[in-house]
């Protein structure tokens, strides 16, 4: 039986089907369908993070999700460093979201845009 998945995957999974005794086909990504995989690869870390039922399994998914966040990091030409340092950055300017607040609405009084998130 063959399973067709065109899935980006961790680099280790071919090596560990093979180790079960299965075969697999891969193929090495361009640079713009790497990134496009990618960003599919964060859409359903993200989507599974939200079905996970367990702590254990959340946990299993952010991780998931921020080694896919990494490896776009590094596609983009950036270091986890400067990612770091820029979510500081707004942290500081912007806050967090400890406080789990909800804009609702904001009344235009004809001020200056800001982008809220």
């Amino acid at each position: 039986m063959i399973k067709q998945y065109n899935k980006l995957v961790r680099d280790r999974i071919p090596a560990i089907i093979e180790q079960d005794g299965r075969t697999c086909e891969t193929a090495t990504l361009e640079a713009d369908d790497y990134e496009t995989k990618l960003l599919e690869k964060l859409r359903e870390e993200t989507l599974e993070l939200e079905q996970a039922d367990s702590q254990h399994d959340k946990l299993e998914e952010i991780a998931d999700a921020m080694e896919v966040l990494y490896a776009l990091t590094e596609y983009y030409g950036s270091t986890s460093e400067e990612v770091e340092q820029t979510r500081l950055k707004k942290r500081t300017e912007r806050g967090g979201f400890s406080q789990r607040k909800l804009l609702k609405q904001v009344h235009d009084t004809g001020s200056k845009t800001l982008n809220e998130t």
